[in-house]
């Protein structure tokens, strides 16, 4: 009797893989695949049958903690023996294909990138850092998956794989869960949490992190109107220094910082755009669902938003950083309802290509090496 194929499906943390990878976890296991998923934390919430191996990964990239949790994935690399190693999210991946590195064996290694955490816009130091690591892990790295043209550019250019890079429709979202939201909705969602009806309500669910940089729509709300106010779920280490910024800038009641919410769907029926002023991004998550909820985005012009963006006629995206050409993006919708109707419309028509449905078929046979035979 054949003996099932062993895959080892890393990322930095146990959340990502509770918010980005159950369906790949469970279509593996129920394909008859023998899965076991290493990350941060206890492994709470993964479906039942996959195994887990708690690593101690944290964010910061030189801490002692990453290369102990790369010993430990090397000792069981040899001793479990696995066919395929499966990456997520720059720094597990790295630590984990150092550990393929480390132990003497060979599984086919695919890496998955979420976005690469530099581009030529990066200060040259850690850019050097970060191309360098991807440089060293390139000789492990079977298949290389991105999910962007900027991030495809850099691998074809510096050869980051030994095998083939593609570029994939992100993990997929499931849209089903994110349908248009009306205007009677909207009022609705509004009330009940306690917001005025007849503000604008712009939106931005992420992690309060440097790369995220809410910060810069705290500015831009401090250039608008009153009637303007701001959602920000989302917890992260930034978190109080946002808060602190909203106090200093004197927006009050203007700022909801809601903290982690489990379900981001009453923040998003509440909502009338979807804001960004990220650094960079893969493919991001709340972006998309706010697309299939017909809102309209005005994001940074950055790899991955313009990705989403381009060309679609669903939102506007404006220079990194400069918060008055964020503010002056929103205020052109502020003034138009009908233009922010017909940009919802087109949002929510342009994402339907991301549809988990329609990705999990496209990407979960590139995670097993029978599927490619």
């Amino acid at each position: 009797m054949d003996q099932p194929m062993k895959i080892l499906y890393a990322a930095s943390t146990d959340a990502h893989l509770r918010s980005f990878h159950l369906p790949y976890l469970a279509a593996l296991r129920d394909g008859g695949c023998a899965v076991t998923a290493a990350a941060a934390g206890d492994g709470h919430g993964l479906p039942e049958g996959v195994g887990f191996f708690p690593v101690p990964f944290t964010k910061r990239m030189l801490s002692p903690r990453n290369f102990r949790g790369a010993l430990a994935l090397s000792k069981l690399l040899r001793r479990e023996g696995f066919d395929e190693v499966v990456t997520h999210t720059s720094l597990a991946a790295f630590f984990t294909r150092l550990a393929v590195m480390l132990s003497g064996r060979r599984p086919r290694v695919v890496n998955v990138v979420h976005g690469y955490l530099f581009d030529r816009e990066t200060p040259l130091l850690r850019r050097s850092v970060l191309l360098g690591a991807e440089k060293l892990t390139a000789g492990v790295t079977d298949d290389l998956l991105v999910m962007n043209r900027a991030d495809e550019q850099i691998a074809r250019a510096h050869r980051l794989c030994r095998g083939r890079c593609v570029r994939i429709d992100g993990m997929g979202v499931p849209l089903e869960r994110f349908p248009a939201v009306s205007s009677a909705e909207r009022a609705a969602a509004k009330r009940s949490l306690g917001l005025p009806e007849e503000a604008l309500t712009l939106l931005c669910a992420a992690e309060f992190s440097s790369r995220k940089n809410q910060r810069t729509l705290l500015r831009a709300l401090a250039l608008l109107p009153e009637d303007v106010v701001l959602l920000l779920p989302g917890d992260g280490a930034l978190l109080p220094a946002c808060r602190e910024e909203a106090a200093r800038l004197g927006l009050g009641g203007r700022v909801v910082f809601p903290g982690h919410v489990s379900d981001v769907g009453p923040w998003l029926r509440a909502a009338d755009v979807c804001v960004s002023a990220a650094r960079s991004e893969g493919l991001p998550f709340h972006v998309m669902e706010a697309m299939s909820c017909a809102l309209p985005c005005v994001l940074s012009d950055v790899k991955g938003h313009e990705d989403l963006l381009a060309g679609a006629g669903c939102g506007r995206l404006y220079p990194y950083g400069d918060a008055r050409a964020l503010a002056l993006a929103v205020e052109e919708l502020r003034g138009d309802p009908r233009l922010r109707r017909s940009m919802g419309r087109r949002a929510a028509e342009a994402v339907r290509k991301f549809d988990l449905r329609t990705v999990l078929p496209q990407v979960l046979p590139w995670f097993t090496t029978a599927a490619r035979k």
